[in-house]
């Protein structure tokens, strides 16, 4: 038993430094751009990436597990051909993605993903002369060899002295072998690995990329290969881009709401915060009664809709302009984030201040990577708090992050743009305060919860109003998305997108005013750039809502399918049914709707 067990551990660690291995290989092959990091960068390049070696080489350990803890009653002579073909296999593959990966990545600027096989291997075979082809090939081959003979050489000493064993072996190896589930995963946490624990440099995308473990890369890749693609034949060109500019008609002449030309410019995104919560949309009474107060101070969006349906597809939509995809996340692929357009990038360069504050942990859903590439001044997160006030599941609760929030706004030099998430009204929904809304069921903790995140946000606005930055100062306040609760059942329910959109702030020239017209997420980056004279075409999917000539609507995306609304009517249409479904009252607009996603689906595939 203790010899299976040795073997399982050695392997994990001869995968691990067969890794290590490749990404000091991958360097040397890019030493010009090696050499423009400092020694530190390089040490930090392999302290980070060793989590995603350790997680490639507990996935590879799998099998390796189960024919050691399977094959107990067979001796190491036995067990050792099937061992080292499967290993060898394995070594034979990842030596082939690893070189290939080397001369791929001079080209493309990214690790090696599913790209090849997305074009059939034509434009990985573009990027290299016969020459390099030859010199890769035997770079592939050396990789392997050296590397089998050291694992042949190593292990086989120790199968041969493996003896057949009981069957109590088994569920001793198996147990071992599930144990790899923790480097797997990467942490003990919430977050699973995701390229972002890797991540480290605010700078430099080389860095980065270099601590990626290719191999992990390309196969989470392909696993996810058919999300990573969609199928863009629903017109063809000249009838959608026709469609597209009668939904996106050039830019005019905008109504200017502010009162100064060069406002501070602060985005509040609420977890969960559906239009069920806010009273003055229609919602529960006493559920939120700050936000609801405050709508009299403000400017209130009564027909505003969520992009999709999680948090890391809506903080895309508001500070990306960018729409939801129906079955995957843009935020989990840093090759393609990394060319959207960003909303703080644009106040960056014209002098602003720029931070994202929040209290989740930052390896959730590859956030990391995200606002690395978004360039932000400084990103607070969880680890920033003390360990004591990390007693939510996600991270930090709202009323800690509200004030620390506060207390950066207050020493911030203005003008600046700063970003803020809550995430307490998230599952489990449990809150720090007295429970105002009793009950035991999912729906009235979300509603406490709800509660507490509005006490701690409208506790937030007293104290910014009595800050010397509150006069010049412009807050949007939405949500990431909406929620089946209090009562918006059903994946594709219009209403579970829809929620509340609220401007306040001693920058706004109006108060107590209502927009009835149908808007979404993706207008926020070119409403709020719209009031500062900043309109940016570059956000393509971005309306300002105040233009003379905005057309209203909103698209929403769902798993697998979209809506469209606008302000006489819903369309709803189910990708996988191929026909419109649920509340749909303008079966018109189908050809819109179409044309909206097709468009959404080109810019996808092409970045």
């Amino acid at each position: 038993m203790k010899q299976r067990l040795f073997i399982l551990f050695t392997g994990f660690l001869a995968w691990t430094l067969f890794f290590l291995i490749a990404r000091a290989l991958f360097l040397l092959y890019h030493k010009g751009l090696v050499a423009e990091l400092p020694v530190a960068d390089i040490f930090e390049i392999f302290k980070h990436g060793i989590r995603m070696d350790l997680s490639m080489a507990g996935y590879l350990s799998l099998l390796s597990g189960l024919i050691l803890g399977i094959l107990y009653f067979k001796t190491g002579i036995q067990v050792w051909p099937i061992w080292i073909v499967y290993n060898g296999i394995m070594l034979l593959v990842t030596s082939f993605i690893i070189v290939l990966d080397f001369e791929l990545y001079r080209h493309w600027g990214f690790r090696l993903d599913a790209t090849p096989l997305m074009y059939m291997g034509k434009e990985a075979a573009s990027s290299g002369d016969l020459a390099t082809s030859i010199l890769l090939i035997f770079y592939c081959i050396a990789l392997f060899t050296v590397s089998l003979f050291l694992f042949s050489r190593f292990f086989k000493t120790q199968f041969q002295t493996m003896r057949a064993t009981s069957l109590a072996t088994l569920p001793v190896v198996v147990f071992a072998t599930a144990l790899l589930i923790i480097p797997i995963r990467g942490s003990l946490g919430v977050a699973p690995m995701n390229t972002g624990f890797v991540y480290f440099h605010e700078t430099n995308a080389f860095a980065n990329h270099a601590a990626v473990n290719v191999v992990w890369n390309f196969a989470y890749a392909v696993q996810k290969m058919n999300k990573l693609r969609y199928d863009d034949n629903y017109f063809d060109k000249e009838k959608t881009t026709q469609n597209f500019s009668t939904l996106f008609p050039a830019p005019d002449s905008t109504t200017r709401l502010l009162r100064t030309e060069h406002p501070n410019v602060v985005i509040i995104v609420l977890e969960s915060y559906s239009w069920g919560l806010i009273e003055a949309l229609g919602g529960a009474t006493g559920v939120t009664p700050r936000f609801n107060a405050l709508t009299k101070e403000g400017i209130l969006f009564d027909h505003f809709y969520a992009s999709g349906d999680r948090t890391d597809k809506g903080i895309v939509a508001i500070l990306n302009g960018y729409p939801s995809q129906p079955v995957s996340s843009l935020i989990k692929e840093p090759r393609k984030t990394q060319h959207l357009p960003y909303l703080n990038k644009v106040f960056k360069a014209n002098g602003y201040n720029t931070a994202f504050t929040y209290g989740y942990n930052i390896n959730y859903a590859n956030f990391n990577s995200y606002l690395l590439q978004g360039d932000f001044d400084h990103v607070t997160h969880s680890k920033d708090f003390p360990q004591e006030l990390n007693t939510s599941k996600w991270g930090v609760h709202d009323h800690y992050v509200f004030d620390k929030f506060l207390s950066e706004l207050l020493v911030t030099k203005p003008p600046f743009f700063k970003v803020m998430m809550t995430q307490s009204s998230h599952e489990p929904f449990d809150v720090p305060m007295e429970t105002v809304i009793k009950g035991d069921d999912d729906k009235t903790k979300f509603l406490n919860s709800a509660y507490y995140t509005d006490k701690s946000f409208g506790d937030f606005i007293d104290r910014a109003k009595v800050s010397t930055w509150w006069n010049n100062t412009l807050i949007v306040v939405t949500a990431d998305h909406g929620h089946i609760y209090p009562d918006n059942p059903g994946v594709s329910n219009p209403d579970k997108f829809r929620i509340p959109m609220l401007w306040l702030g001693g920058a706004l020239a109006k108060s107590d005013t209502v927009v009835h017209s149908v808007a979404g997420q993706p207008d926020i980056p070119n409403t709020i750039l719209g009031q500062l004279g900043l309109y940016d075409s570059k956000f393509q999917f971005s309306h300002d809502i105040f233009a003379r000539n905005y057309n209203p609507f909103a698209v929403f995306v769902f798993n697998n399918g979209f809506g469209m609304i606008k302000q006489n009517g819903i369309m709803v249409f189910d990708n996988v049914a191929n026909r419109t479904t649920g509340p749909t009252t303008m079966e018109s607009s189908v050809e819109e709707g179409k044309s909206y996603m097709q468009k959404l689906y080109w810019d996808y595939n092409s970045r």
